[in-house]
């Protein structure tokens, strides 16, 4: 991260330290993977919990995302700085509605989010180049994260792994 913007935020700060995905997007190269990677122990930590608290903390870290990201954005004078990943990790969760957490369901739902999130198509290049502020950058990752969970779904159906 460049200087400038780094001397802005504060890992002390609850709320910089969750939207910079607990340091992983100071990691200067690739901070959106490893981002994405970030939301790896967080899935792992609910393999066993009930489909309804699945659902809940992936609808929880979308909207408190919003005020993550968005006023970490604010502090950085940035809209969207690459280290701001609390959005890949909400992404991950929606990646992951309805699917079992086995390591290679992770893999390939990893890989697909991360796909989406960079080719951004269709209607996620819309939003992203659109809507600004803690909306705009936690939409696009959850549209992707929608459209890898759609895509992981019917990889399942046609090739049950």
């Amino acid at each position: 991260m460049q200087r400038q913007y780094r001397e802005r935020v504060s890992m002390r700060n609850p709320v910089h330290f969750c939207a910079l995905g607990f340091g992983s997007g100071l990691i200067p190269v690739m901070p959106g993977t490893f981002g994405s990677a970030a939301a790896v122990p967080l899935l792992a930590a609910t393999i066993a919990a009930p489909s309804w608290i699945f659902i809940s903390l992936t609808i929880l870290f979308a909207f408190i995302g919003i005020y993550f990201c968005g006023r970490t954005a604010d502090d950085m004078q940035v809209h969207d700085h690459g280290s701001i990943v609390w959005d890949e990790i909400a992404g991950m969760f929606c990646t992951f509605l309805f699917v079992p957490l086995t390591p290679l369901h992770l893999l390939a739902g990893f890989v697909l989010f991360r796909l989406f999130d960079i080719l951004k198509p269709w209607p996620i290049i819309v939003v992203d180049k659109r809507l600004h502020g803690g909306v705009g950058i936690m939409l696009d990752d959850v549209l992707a994260g929608l459209m890898a969970c759609l895509s992981l779904h019917a990889i399942l159906i046609l090739w049950p792994f």
